[in-house]
């Protein structure tokens, strides 16, 4: 017979494991949620009569999913702060973080050009605009209100640097959270054993977060059910046949853009695509199912230390990439700013369309931390190229279905920026990458 102690559950494993059973893996969770948010949202929708909205059960289980990303959002702050601090003053090498700050540059322009253009090889090949008819006198409001939102180039400089930190970490701004940190982490490396102190406490402060982002991902499972059924039910499954073309070459497009690039680039880095695939999947489902960059980072971040990053890149590289490397979204701008031009008859010459993918390159970079950020460029660049804002207005319908994709493969895209930035580096640990893979599967 047995004793309680040989029963009992090992640490860290998964509840039930030593009672012969095991909870599924995270992944798992999430992606039963998935399902389950598309099946309440399709069996309980919303409807609209005569003009009237009225929000179905799937619907009105928003706030579930507000909630959720509210718990992520007030990790942020406090996680991105003390990783990027200690990662910067941990070094002490002021001159690598230069270095790795350009690396990453170089390779953020590089991977959004390719995504441009292959949206606008995809655009030109199967042009879904064509055929159909620019709706006259749709209502052009809503995008009208988004466009206010845009920026003049010195305001994108200005927004670079934060009036007040407090005032930053309040909004969420990852961009003057990852310009604060910097300059913080470089003082504490400057003053020596004096900032001794203050990185101890700092480095206390992230592994802290990183316990309760584990704490918050547990809710992850409910959280998105929430935001998908709230999105099926209130969108309808019925809104994917209206623009179903361009919604499905978006989708090619990003499929083409992670097999092609994101899986070329692991090859010549060493690094096994499906092993990278498998490692990023729970920020990459995260991301997807609530449309949001800022859900998935702070589990990205852990992710990607764990896979054999150090800390200093992994904290720099990828936030800085949420501002400065949206392969997903600037492939949907390719397609849409040209699918607009199909739509209302307005034929662009290849050089008109170099000139607009430039546009869009340099516009993209300064709408960080803007609601819908990609709107937002989208309906400056249709009035700079004299496009009707009613092709802007239709894609409104069907932007959260787009949004999931391209938020996914946007935060897919900054995980392998990590790891090529530290292969460049020589300082990618192989071996943590397979520990870390064989203690993934343990786990799953």
């Amino acid at each position: 017979m047995r004793s309680r102690a040989e029963v009992r559950p090992k640490p860290g494993a998964p509840y039930g494991e030593g009672r012969g059973r095991r909870m599924p893996s995270l992944t798992t969770q999430i992606f039963i949620g998935l399902v389950l948010g598309i099946v309440a949202g399709y069996v309980w929708p919303s409807s609209d009569v005569n003009g009237v909205h009225t929000a179905g059960y799937a619907e009105q289980i928003k706030p579930i999913a507000d909630a959720f990303l509210r718990m992520i959002k007030m990790i942020i702050a406090p996680l991105l702060f003390s990783t990027l601090v200690v990662g910067i003053a941990g070094t002490g090498d002021l001159k690598a973080m230069g270095r790795i700050g350009v690396k990453a540059i170089v390779y953020f322009e590089v991977a959004t050009t390719v995504a441009l253009f292959l949206g606008l090889a995809l655009v030109n090949l199967f042009r879904p605009g064509a055929g159909l008819a620019l709706p006259i006198g749709a209502d052009t409001s809503a995008v009208s209100a988004i466009a206010q939102n845009q920026q003049r180039p010195w305001d994108i400089f200005l927004h670079l640097f934060p009036t007040s930190v407090v005032d930053a970490m309040a909004r969420g701004d990852i961009l003057q959270l990852v310009v604060f940190s910097t300059f913080f982490g470089i003082a504490v490396a400057a003053i020596g054993a004096k900032g001794r102190p203050v990185l101890d406490v700092l480095d206390s402060t992230a592994q802290v977060m990183f316990k309760f982002t584990g704490y918050v991902m547990a809710f992850a499972p409910i959280g998105v059910f929430a935001a998908i059924a709230a999105t099926v039910g209130g969108k309808g499954l019925g809104i994917l046949l209206t623009l179903g073309k361009l919604v499905a070459l978006m989708y090619i497009g990003l499929a083409l853009f992670v097999v092609i690039v994101v899986g070329g680039v692991s090859y010549v880095i060493r690094v096994p695509f499906l092993t990278f695939v498998k490692a990023i999947r729970e920020p990459f489902l995260i991301a997807f199912t609530t449309a949001s960059s800022e859900a998935a980072l702070p589990k990205a971040l852990d992710v990607m230390e764990r896979f054999g990053v150090p800390k200093n890149i992994v904290s720099f590289v990828l936030p800085t990439g949420y501002s400065f490397n949206l392969d997903g979204t600037t492939l949907y701008l390719s397609l849409a700013s040209v699918f607009v031009a199909q739509l209302a008859g307005v034929p662009l010459t290849f050089r008109q369309q170099i000139v607009m993918m430039l546009t869009l390159m340099l516009t993209s970079k300064g709408v960080a931390g803007v609601p819908r950020a990609a709107l937002v460029v989208l309906t400056a660049t249709l009035a700079q190229f004299g496009l009707p804002a009613e092709g802007a207005a239709i894609l409104l319908g069907i932007d959260q279905v787009m949004d999931m994709g391209r938020t996914a493969v946007n935060v897919m895209g900054n995980c392998i920026a990590t790891v090529v930035v530290a292969r460049w580096e020589g300082v990618f640990d192989d071996d943590r990458m397979r520990r870390f893979v064989v203690g993934a599967e343990k786990v799953a």
